[in-house]
């Protein structure tokens, strides 16, 4: 995929944008916090791991498998975290939104559900995709209940599927959108976020 063509997603709460060089610094400030990769795969815990995450993001941009946005907060502009699209199948028309992190001060306020909104919103009608996956740690209850209060259909759970940073074997919880329930969802679930002339 073609990740120049993909424009900056926003609303009046939330920017999504690309990494840029001058995100590293704020990074570093926000990034370094253990819990926020308790149910993630890899962690940033160190500069050397930053700059894997850093290095991952611009290979993802380049070989158009994966599209690191930064999550910017349009209140203060400042960094919130990051989120993804990946794992994408262009013939299939398939592709995976997940990769999300968020700082403390940012968990629980409703960023993330603006979020989503923009990424599933650009999914399904400017990409035309056919299915948008989710998955996660299938112990993360928090997690998994967000991903079925945004419409997210529940598939199932792969069993010692991942290796995790700390040596566990995570279960993997998989939930799926498609595209003919997205109207559904976009004019229930996230009716508070559409704009007039977009319903």
């Amino acid at each position: 995929m073609n990740f120049d063509q993909v424009p900056l997603l926003e609303n009046t709460r939330v920017l999504l944008r690309p990494f840029l060089d001058s995100d590293k610094a704020e990074l570093r400030e926000i990034a370094l916090d253990e819990e926020i990769w308790r149910y993630m795969i890899t962690r940033i815990s160190n500069e050397e791991e930053l700059n894997d995450w850093i290095q991952t993001a611009i290979t993802g941009y380049q070989l158009g498998t994966r599209y690191t946005f930064m999550i910017v907060d349009k209140a203060t502009g400042q960094l919130a975290g990051s989120t993804s699209y990946g794992n994408i199948s262009v013939p299939d028309k398939r592709l995976e939104i997940g990769w999300t992190w968020l700082s403390k001060a940012y968990r629980g306020t409703g960023l993330n559900r603006h979020c989503k909104f923009l990424l599933l919103r650009y999914s399904f009608e400017v990409l035309q995709m056919e299915r948008v996956e989710l998955k996660g740690d299938a112990v993360n209850m928090r997690s998994r209940k967000a991903m079925l209060k945004i419409g997210a259909t529940e598939e199932g759970i792969l069993r010692s599927h991942t290796l995790m940073h700390d040596g566990r074997r995570r279960d993997t919880i998989y939930y799926s959108i498609l595209r003919p329930e997205w109207e559904q969802i976009k004019n229930s679930v996230f009716k508070d976020l559409v704009e007039p002339h977009q319903a």
